[in-house]
């Protein structure tokens, strides 16, 4: 066979095919436009459906974000209250050791050493003499 036969062959089987396809298009027995219509329905139906799901899926994911921020913050918030406890803790250690020094200034700690030595002088004073009584000589 020659390549012209070969293409003209071909052309005639083409042909053929499309103009069986046309026929039993045409010889359905819904119409195009019908058949559009209806998956034109459908495609409608499936869009609304998926954005409704769409909708969903974003409320839990916002909800899921949400929870996390929630857990963030609380675990911000829990170690500001654990700092500020150990805080609390060291300022309530340096207090009660050192109650004393915070009340006084160093001149008032000094009249109270002084007072305590004049009061324990007067005390050694008053055990040494012992309890009986002398004749002051120079009362006389």
């Amino acid at each position: 066979m020659r390549l012209s036969q070969l293409c003209l062959l071909a052309v005639l089987m083409i042909g053929a095919t499309a103009h069986a396809e046309e026929t039993s298009n045409t010889g359905s027995s819904t119409p195009l436009s019908l058949s559009a219509g209806s998956q034109v329905t459908e495609l409608q139906q499936r869009l609304k459906e998926s954005e409704r799901l769409r909708d969903e899926l974003n409320k839990q994911l916002q909800g899921t974000k949400l929870k996390e921020a929630d857990a963030v913050r609380e675990s911000a918030q829990l170690n500001r209250l654990h700092q500020e406890n150990q805080r609390l803790a060291q300022q309530l250690k340096e207090a009660q050791g050192g109650a004393l020094s915070r009340w006084l200034t160093e001149q008032q700690q000094w009249f109270v050493t002084g007072a305590g030595v004049a009061l324990i002088a007067l005390l050694c004073g008053i055990f040494a003499s012992g309890r009986h009584r002398r004749r002051r000589q120079w009362l006389n």
